[in-house]
């Protein structure tokens, strides 16, 4: 089963640090977010990826056609003119992945992008979906076999976001207890999802067409949409903030998503 990933927007809440490279391509730990959430699904043995591509899509080109070079420590025996790789078990798992890249624009919608696709993902009646931002530790696995139970066009996984600030208790003006990033009572979508091709009736390939405003709202109001409600784990990428704390948690080994 196809994992479509879209990595083709432009970062702008980044900062310099979507400069020289597209947002899933920058690193938490020495390794691109790409390559995090791709470990998310080889986890589950799903090893073919559909990329959509956007801005600065060669970036992800090079990564690719050079990973075993990008991640392995190299030795060159030149006399026989051999080179053997060293690379790590987490590294290697990528190499077993059948990969994908196909551009879909520069100013392309989402909607638009999986459209683009289309041509590229055979006979298959099901595909997941993410975005180039989202970590999670969702079973991929319980996630389909839901999509597959509630016989849905689209299946989002719901997730309650910790807040971007700390939560504080407090009694007559006394504060009584701190508490780190409290989780919303709020479902949004976390962006591991599953759609069957049924789809591709409600997408179009023009630029402009949007996957949540747009053929998701169409979906909605047919009944055709169901959340599988994920209480762990989830954290997005989606500014400079978000970066370090991301960077931290994988330094302290703390990375659930791994």
């Amino acid at each position: 089963m196809k994992t479509i990933i879209l990595a083709g927007g432009w970062g702008s809440r980044m900062g310099e640090l979507a400069d020289l490279v597209p947002k899933p391509m920058i690193n938490i730990g020495s390794r691109p977010i790409l390559w995090h959430i791709m470990q998310s699904y080889l986890k589950y043995g799903f090893k073919e990826f559909i990329i959509a591509l956007g801005v600065k899509g060669d970036v992800i080109k090079d990564y690719f056609i050079n990973y075993k070079n990008k991640v392995s420590d190299i030795e060159i025996d030149i006399q026989k003119d051999q080179i053997f790789y060293h690379i790590n078990d987490k590294d290697r798992k990528l190499l077993t992945a059948k990969i994908t890249l196909v551009e879909t624009g520069l100013n392309t919608l989402k909607g638009a992008r999986i459209k683009r696709l289309q041509s590229y993902l055979g006979n298959d009646e099901n595909f997941f979906l993410t975005y180039g931002d989202g970590l999670s530790d969702v079973n991929i696995q319980k996630l389909l076999k839901f999509h597959l139970e509630h016989k849905k066009i689209f299946t989002i996984t719901g997730v309650r976001p910790s807040g971007r600030f700390g939560e504080l208790k407090e009694h007559n003006n006394i504060v009584k207890s701190f508490k780190e990033k409290p989780k919303s009572n709020a479902l949004i979508n976390g962006g591991f999802m599953v759609f069957n091709k049924g789809l591709f009736k409600y997408l179009n390939i023009r630029e402009n067409c949007d996957l949540e405003y747009g053929a998701l709202e169409k979906l909605a109001k047919l009944n055709q949409v169901s959340v599988f409600k994920h209480n762990g784990n989830w954290e997005c990428m989606d500014h400079e903030r978000d970066v370090k704390y991301l960077n931290d948690l994988y330094a302290n080994k703390a990375a659930f998503w791994i």
